[in-house]
């Protein structure tokens, strides 16, 4: 990777060769193919005690980077601590909560003293769950979470909506020692899963918001930033920040883009997840090195710049298939990129206000994203969904733009039709067992009873 430092034109510039060229999966593969020379083990998520815990098979933590649980039967959780000393920076990545993780989400974040939660993703995307709705349903304390296998208690306390996302402050306490503290999450609303946000300034916004609180801070507990996997969305908030931190310290001069993203990945792996949220990164880097200027003048024809472009025609389009969650990111995607980069409910799941009915049942098996390429990781050799597309320089693939969209958009409609058949069959399971369990148990209440009163007559 090249390590020349770069000014603020030189980035630009940079950007716009990139663009002009089509070229993001060549520079997005580029990277994946140096991530490939790193040694680090996952040997914690791949135990079989840990499996069930992990949301997907081929993205799991770095054993030397792991986030580890005190207060808890199982000391394991898909988290990573990722330091970025240059910018004195540290995040917690992890994936969104499944139904029996929760309470060890919670016990990270009181036991790493957390401040924040950043939700990048909503609940339900593309009628596929991406994440267990993990906080308190209402304000107040009949609403309030009983995490007993933790001792730890969760009320949320306020709920603010900001048009594109969401802030929401809870309280923690802990049921051993009576301490309590306040956490806010920003959820932001409008960030699809590989994908990208509307626009750069609107992502800045909600970047200063964070800020503000205080909860990126030194003195205070790493952030908690997930998506459903915590690695793209996740990836391109922690790669931006960190980044601006740097300008804002050094100057422009001693940002290198992509050598930070490949430091980054030392600690999770994966991070970043597609061309777009790599280009989206440059883009609110450039902006963000501006508007964060205490200089900076707004610029009333801002949206009349490179970043704008009519956030309806993107609408309208078919979704892309989702690309391999795997750290094998040597696959560019299939469809070329445009040179200009674009701008512009959460599910109604029922959760009980305890946490420990979920944790009863079993965990079902973690599913994989895609089929990775040969030089994938052997945690995703299982994977059972697209073959590779291969990529010319030019960014062309080997089969026209309209079939491999219909393809590809068929493909995924199967994905998701047995993603949805597997879960009815998981309930049904359930619903099943309880059904037996019942029976069961007052059978053997009325035996017991019987015991007693002979026992008693007898006597």
């Amino acid at each position: 990777m090249n390590d020349e430092k770069m000014n603020s034109q030189n980035i630009e510039a940079e950007y716009m060769d990139i663009a002009n060229r089509n070229a993001w999966p060549i520079i997005y593969q580029k990277i994946g193919q140096e991530c490939q020379s790193y040694s680090y083990t996952c040997l914690e998520a791949k135990k079989p005690q840990n499996k069930p815990l992990n949301r997907y098979r081929d993205v799991n933590p770095y054993d030397h980077s792991r986030v580890v649980l005190n207060r808890c039967e199982k000391d394991y959780i898909n988290a990573n601590l990722v330091k970025m000393e240059r910018a004195n920076r540290k995040y917690i990545l992890t994936q969104g909560p499944l139904a029996f993780t929760v309470g060890h989400f919670w016990l990270m974040v009181w036991e790493q003293n957390s401040r924040a939660i950043l939700m990048l993703n909503k609940i339900i995307e593309k009628n596929v769950i991406k994440c267990h709705w993990y906080w308190p349903r209402g304000i107040g304390e009949d609403e309030k979470f009983v995490l007993s296998d933790v001792k730890l208690t969760v009320e949320q306390i306020s709920e603010e909506d900001c048009n594109y996302y969401t802030t929401r402050v809870f309280r923690i306490s802990d049921m051993e020692s009576s301490e309590s503290r306040e956490v806010i999450q920003f959820h932001y609303t409008t960030w699809p899963d590989f994908g990208v946000p509307s626009s750069p300034v609107a992502f800045l916004q909600f970047l200063k918001k964070v800020r503000s609180s205080g909860a990126l801070e030194p003195d205070v507990g790493p952030p908690v930033v997930h998506c459903s996997a915590g690695i793209g969305r996740s990836g391109t908030f922690c790669l931006v920040d960190s980044c601006l931190v740097i300008i804002e310290k050094e100057g422009m001069e001693s940002v290198n883009i992509q050598q930070i993203l490949l430091e980054m990945r030392k600690d999770r792996m994966g991070l970043i997840q597609t061309p777009d949220q790599l280009r989206f990164s440059y883009q609110a880097i450039i902006e963000g090195s501006k508007r964060f200027d205490p200089n900076f003048k707004e610029d009333p024809k801002m949206e009349e710049s490179i970043y704008s472009t009519v956030a309806e025609e993107v609408e309208e389009e078919a979704p892309p298939p989702p690309p391999p969650r795997a750290e094998s990111l040597t696959k560019a995607p299939a469809r070329p990129l445009p040179a200009i980069p674009t701008s512009a409910s959460l599910g109604n799941l029922n959760y009980s206000c305890s946490a420990e009915s979920s944790s009863d049942e079993g965990p079902p098996t973690p599913p994989a994203r895609d089929r990775p390429s040969p030089a994938s990781s052997a945690s995703s050799a299982d994977d059972e969904d697209d073959e590779p597309v291969t990529v010319t320089e030019s960014g062309e693939t080997g089969e026209t733009g309209e079939t491999l969209r219909r393809r590809r958009t068929r493909e995924l409609a199967e994905r998701v039709s047995s993603m949805k058949k597997r879960a009815r069959d998981a309930e049904r399971w359930h619903a099943l067992k309880r059904s037996l369990y019942k029976p069961l148990t007052i059978t053997f209440g009325f035996i017991l009873a019987g015991i007693v009163i002979y026992t008693y007559v007898k006597h």
